[in-house]
């Protein structure tokens, strides 16, 4: 990606604020705080088998200024008191400074194994199989005493925020240091609150640098080929790493359309020709006086190898996906019976799953909310990139009549001023819908934090996809101008999305698309990772399963893909004329291309069926690992009716 922004399906992304602050803090407080035994300035723990010589400072919650320490005290007693009581069940410290702006918070063992059963991670068991892990039988997981290694570093600090967000007033009351105005409903959400009066000004995971120096050895600064995944995972969370492991799958399998690209380049002559004239910027003789090639052509070649080759590289895609989340321990994940996200509100009732006191929030009417408001803001919105298109067509149609009545510096300079105004009024249109449809996303009210995501990243994709592809869209199947498509696909190659849309909707007219995008690939890996390990702030990485909507987005563009390269050899020269020697009028060749359309569709659906989303032996170990859930619930039942 040019400007990262990580986001998997569920997506937290990276904040892009400069990291030497996040840096030095989180580098001071590993060498003042990681060697303090719990005593004086961290919170005691209530559990004996929670005390530990040492503690690791895992995130920073950065406070307001006008904070006093009589809130911060509260907060820190807060955080720190049992959940039962509560609290979070977590370790805090005040800093270096009792009466600063930062309070430390670190996670103790029983509190980090608790949030791992009730997320579904799964953990590797005594017989070296990895099971869903459950509390109870915690001794039997292999490593379960030693937080650092059972558990990943990414891991442990999105409980510490999990466990955070999950706070909620057990009963009204008064913060202490704050206006009478600023009080706790019960079951309010206590760091929501907080955060809207200005007391918690920003949470985030604090670094390691020792491990952030070794991942960065083993990641861009040598000469190896193969990413550490398993590292990336450990330190950024299975979020961030899917994003890396897709986009190195997804470069390497570039290699077989590039060589194809290469080899239909340097052998059709057609294709050469085509390639200097989107070169050079002049047209040359006309296409149809040389009919005298193969009657397949090299675009024809490209088209139907791009559509056969968008559905194996997503098929073989969930197959690698599905073996990363099993080695992960992200196969069974149990989001949906978690403390509900912060930003969700409802009538207080008790959760039937789960017997909790929580808000509920009627499935239908978030339903009717997005089919109501959401549904029509972001058709608004779309209709209005088609109308900036058109105006933009309009201006510069203008602009080349006001050039040939009169041949000025003034009307050439107008000649660019149609696009000037485009690209502004997209970026700007661009930045308002971004907002809107955070906006729109936190209206339909979303329980889990992955669905609240999920909907968000589904809009702004289903916008970006529209954005950038209406132009060339219009060039191509309205103003049917292959000649002027060609050169438009030679400028912009952004994001993964992007990247693969252009291969699968229009390499057909440019088969050098993948080689141009596998050479872009190939810096892109090291750049991303140097940037996320650089210049990026740490993000909080929820466990995750796949890529999630990002995955769905991908295999509807491969989709789209038959459709649009069958209309698009459709144009081609070459089969025109084909057509016209064959006697075929223009209703039997628009019936022939959606026969054609149709048949490649079911050959795709065919393949998809063909190849299994999972390995065998993955479907059998979630299988059993669904089997041994069930069961190990099964006994906790017997054992409460038998207590």
């Amino acid at each position: 990606m040019s400007t990262v922004c990580f986001d998997n399906g569920d997506g937290d992304h990276i904040d892009s604020a400069p990291l030497r602050e996040v840096k030095a803090a989180g580098g001071k407080l590993l060498n003042k705080l990681g060697t303090t035994t719990i005593g004086p300035g961290w919170t005691k723990v209530s559990c004996p088998c929670c005390v530990s010589e040492h503690v690791e400072p895992l995130v920073m919650v950065k406070l307001g200024e006008n904070v006093g320490p009589e809130t911060k005290r509260w907060l820190i007693r807060l955080i720190g008191t049992p959940q039962k009581d509560g609290g979070a069940g977590l370790l805090a410290h005040p800093g270096e400074d009792a009466t600063g702006d930062i309070i430390v918070v670190s996670a103790p063992r029983c509190t980090l194994l608790r949030a791992t059963e009730e997320l579904g991670l799964c953990k590797t068991y005594s017989n070296g199989d990895m099971e869903a892990f459950s509390y109870s039988d915690r001794d039997n997981f292999r490593g379960s005493d030693n937080m650092e290694t059972f558990l990943t570093l990414a891991e442990r600090q999105y409980i510490v925020k999990y466990e955070l967000d999950g706070l909620r007033a057990q009963r009204d009351l008064r913060i202490p240091g704050l206006p009478d105005t600023c009080t706790l409903q019960s079951r309010d959400n206590i760091c929501q609150k907080l955060s809207s009066a200005g007391v918690i000004v920003d949470t985030f995971p604090l670094h390691n640098p020792r491990k952030l120096k070794n991942l960065s050895k083993a990641w861009y600064c040598g000469n190896q080929l193969v990413q550490p995944l398993d590292s990336v995972n450990e330190y950024f969370g299975s979020s961030v790493a899917f994003y890396f492991s897709f986009l190195d799958f997804y470069t390497w399998s570039l290699l077989a359309p590039a060589i194809l690209g290469l080899s239909i380049t340097y052998f059709s002559g057609d294709v050469q020709k085509e390639m200097m004239e989107s070169v050079s910027g002049s047209p040359g003789a006309d296409e149809t006086e040389d009919n005298s090639g193969p009657a397949v052509s090299g675009h024809m070649l490209q088209a139907v190898f791009s559509m056969i080759w968008s559905t194996v590289v997503m098929e073989l895609w969930k197959r690698r996906s599905s073996s990363l989340s099993y080695r992960w321990g992200t196969l069974h994940l149990t989001e949906r019976f978690a403390e509900p996200r912060p930003g969700f509100h409802g009538v207080l009732g008790v959760n039937p799953v789960t017997g909790r006191v929580e808000p509920l929030f009627p499935d239908w009417q978030r339903d009717l909310r997005m089919a109501l408001v959401s549904v029509p803001v972001v058709g608004l919105f779309l209709g209005m990139v088609v109308l900036g298109m058109m105006c933009f067509y309009w201006g510069e149609a203008q602009a080349r009549q006001l050039q040939t009545e009169s041949d000025s510096v003034l009307s050439q300079c107008l000649l660019y001023t149609p696009s000037i105004l485009h690209i502004i009024y997209t970026n700007m249109l661009a930045t308002a819908y971004k907002r809107v449809a955070q906006s729109l996303t936190e209206y339909e009210n979303h329980r889990e934090e992955s669905a609240f995501q999920n909907h968000l990243t589904a809009k702004v994709l289903v916008f970006t996809f529209f954005n950038y592809f209406a132009v060339l869209f219009h060039i191509a199947f309205f103003k049917q101008d292959v000649p002027l498509l060609r050169k438009g696909l030679f400028a912009e190659y952004i994001e993964l999305l992007v990247q693969f849309g252009y291969l699968s909707l229009f390499s057909c007219v440019f088969p050098l698309t993948a080689m141009l995008l596998l050479l872009n690939n190939l810096t892109e890996i090291r750049s991303d990772a140097y940037k996320i390990c650089k210049l990026f702030r740490k993000p909080f990485s929820s466990p995750v399963a796949n890529m999630g909507v990002w995955q769905i987005a991908f295999e509807v563009l491969s989709y789209v893909s038959v459709v649009s390269n069958c209309w698009l050899l459709l144009l081609s020269p070459r089969l025109q004329e084909m057509y016209r020697e064959g006697g075929l009028s223009s209703t039997n060749v628009l019936l022939l291309a959606v026969f054609i359309e149709h048949l490649l569709i079911i050959v795709k659906l065919i393949m998809a069926v063909l190849i299994p989303d999972e390995p065998d032996w993955i479907r059998k170990k979630r299988e059993h690992i669904e089997y041994s859930s069930m069961q190990a619930l099964r006994q906790q039942k017997l054992q409460a009716e038998e207590s």
